[in-house]
């Protein structure tokens, strides 16, 4: 097995999808888990206004209306959550993603005061914190606040984690890497675009440039600008399409220094660096 096969196959990603295939396993394997474990009544998500978030958005709350008309019970509701650090660039964008997604509930929790508190803290027991540092610190209070609002709510949150992504290791890990549920985690990003239209999405949605955009000192960067591959040729890669040697090089190698991401911790009993 060529290790491109390889990746391949722990991505799970399909050559090509029926979207509206897709949308159906999407929404009935969330509702699976609300059928199996009757103490979740909440689905918990951040929503950036990019692609992945409306899209696991608009699917979480697809299935809580279904779950709710098949249960006839009304306790069961999506939580969409805005987490901007100060005054975010891309907050029409947001607003754009909210209208399209229509969450049962909408709660803002602006996490600049918690962020800068934690650099300030560090700084003073020695901790240089840099932009990327803090980038990664803003990743995992954004999910810290989910959490607390999923405790507070009988929920659990979700993740937009999907295939492109998770063989680039391109997620903070136990930031926006540490969901319960990962409901496109099968989808590479061009699939995603195709449910999305299939969903009738604004196109600006699903057009947007992909950003992390945790970075003070380089906000709104593109995403294919930090990886140095295009997501087109990642996508390519994992339907098992040939790319270009150098874009081979680059994925690759962002998936062997990224193993760590996609591995709960390490024990005596694991095999990890064999």
């Amino acid at each position: 097995m060529t290790l491109q096969e390889k990746i391949i196959k722990e991505s799970g990603v399909q050559p090509t999808i029926d979207p509206q295939a897709e949308i159906r396993r999407s929404i009935d394997f969330m509702k699976e888990v609300l059928y199996k474990f009757s103490f979740i009544k909440t689905f918990v998500l951040g929503i950036s206004g990019g692609q992945d978030s409306a899209l696991v958005g608009r699917l979480a709350q697809l299935t809580m209306e279904e779950i709710r008309k098949e249960i006839k019970d009304e306790g069961y509701k999506f939580i969409a959550v805005r987490l901007p650090y100060g005054v975010q660039m891309d907050e029409e964008d947001a607003k754009r993603a909210l209208a399209f997604i229509k969450p049962d509930q909408l709660l803002t929790v602006n996490i600049k005061e918690p962020v800068d508190a934690q650099a300030a803290a560090l700084s003073v027991a020695g901790i240089e914190v840099h932009d990327f540092m803090k980038g990664n610190i803003k990743a995992r209070q954004r999910m810290i606040t989910q959490y607390a609002i999923a405790d507070r709510n009988s929920g659990i949150v979700l993740g937009t984690d999907h295939a492109a992504e998770n063989v680039m290791g391109f997620f903070t890990k136990y930031g926006d890497g540490g969901a319960d549920l990962l409901p496109i985690f099968r989808l590479n990003k061009r699939q995603g675009k195709a449910l999305l239209k299939t969903l009738e999405a604004d196109y600006a949605i699903y057009q947007k440039v992909p950003t992390a955009d945790l970075e003070d000192q380089k906000p709104g960067i593109a995403d294919e600008k930090v990886l140095g591959v295009t997501y087109e040729e990642i996508d390519d890669y994992t339907e098992g399409k040939t790319v270009s040697p150098k874009a081979q090089s680059v994925i690759e190698s962002w998936w062997i220094q990224t193993q760590h991401k996609r591995h709960l911790p390490v024990t005596v009993f694991d095999n990890f660096w064999k």
